[in-house]
């Protein structure tokens, strides 16, 4: 398995680990996916956006692009301290944008595997509304992952999964071919249900992570009947207790299940994310919020798939 460095640190494909960035806000320790992060900057002077939603600051200009600024402390706590000058921002590359999110430091990067990293509990607030998509042990201290792709989502509706997508391909014949799809964002998880449901998927298994996705899958390996229960696997990146990466690992490298179709939908996909994909086995890589894109790959390699089932069954 190949390996390379980002930042002195060793990252390597399907290992189930993750890099967080912890940073702090308000006293509290929060973490990003060292994957969306494309660079640190001083916090420079906004140009605020009327009629914007209360946690956008406005707009910066570095190095001729615009970049949307987020004030986390307003989005999570509903109230903006005082800036000061070492105010630090996180500009993030996700779902082909860039937005800067003020926070007061940055803490340093650790290293630690997706089992590790726990879903909030229930009493905590419920899963729909959880800007969390973990909880984490870093050196001590408890970190708090958050859900940027929610936050955004939330912030500005557009950038996410447009059922629009899905309307404008018209009517579509209903589809029976059982289909798996691991994605720990319920909100985006529910979303694609959605949108796949419309799309005429109707068999749908979803799994709130890659961990119950395998145990699901190796539980069904040995089935004579296994490809009738799955006919494609949708799978995000960002997972706790295992990740996309891993998932696909452990798929392609099992001698009943390496057939099967994955498909890795995430916002990490870029030229690096794709080259790990590929490496791993995935059959296709697409970004997300391209439902529409998505629905039109499950199409292809289904057919490509049903197919080969009839050739090996001829076969033997």
């Amino acid at each position: 398995m190949s390996t390379e460095k980002k930042d002195g640190i060793l990252l390597e494909s399907g290992t189930n680990e993750i890099e967080i960035m912890k940073f702090q806000l308000n006293g509290e320790f929060y973490g990003i996916n060292v994957a969306k992060v494309k660079e640190i900057l001083m916090a420079q002077k906004v140009k605020s956006m009327p009629h914007s939603h209360p946690a956008v600051e406005g707009f910066f200009k570095p190095r001729g692009s615009l970049i949307t600024v987020i004030n986390l402390s307003q989005y999570l706590y509903g109230e903006t301290h005082e800036q000061r000058e070492r105010d630090l921002f996180i500009i993030t590359a996700f779902n082909h944008m860039q937005i800067a999110f003020r926070v007061d430091t940055i803490e340093g990067i650790s290293r630690i595997s997706w089992k590790a990293i726990q879903k909030p509990d229930r009493t905590l607030g419920s899963a729909d509304a959880s800007v969390a998509t973990g909880i984490a042990q870093c050196e001590g201290q408890l970190v708090t992952i958050l859900d940027f792709e929610k936050i955004v989502a939330e912030i500005a509706p557009e950038t996410t999964i447009q059922m629009s997508e899905i309307e404008e391909m018209g009517d579509r014949p209903l589809s029976a071919s059982p289909v798996v799809l691991a994605e720990d964002s319920i909100l985006l998880q529910n979303m694609i249900t959605e949108a796949l449901q419309r799309a005429g998927y109707t068999d749908l298994t979803k799994f709130n992570n890659g961990q119950e996705a395998w145990d699901y899958l190796s539980g069904i390996a040995n089935d004579k009947d296994l490809y009738d229960k799955v006919s494609i696997i949708i799978t995000d990146i960002e997972m706790p207790m295992m990740d996309g990466h891993r998932l696909t690992k452990l798929i392609k490298t099992d001698k009943n299940l390496k057939n099967i179709p994955v498909v890795i939908f995430s916002s990490l996909i870029d030229e690096q994310m794709r080259a790990k994909g590929k490496e791993l086995g995935a059959d296709e890589q697409l970004s997300k919020p391209e439902i529409g894109h998505l629905v039109n790959v499950m199409d292809s390699l289904i057919s490509k798939y049903e197919e080969d089932k009839k050739y090996d069954f001829k076969k033997h």
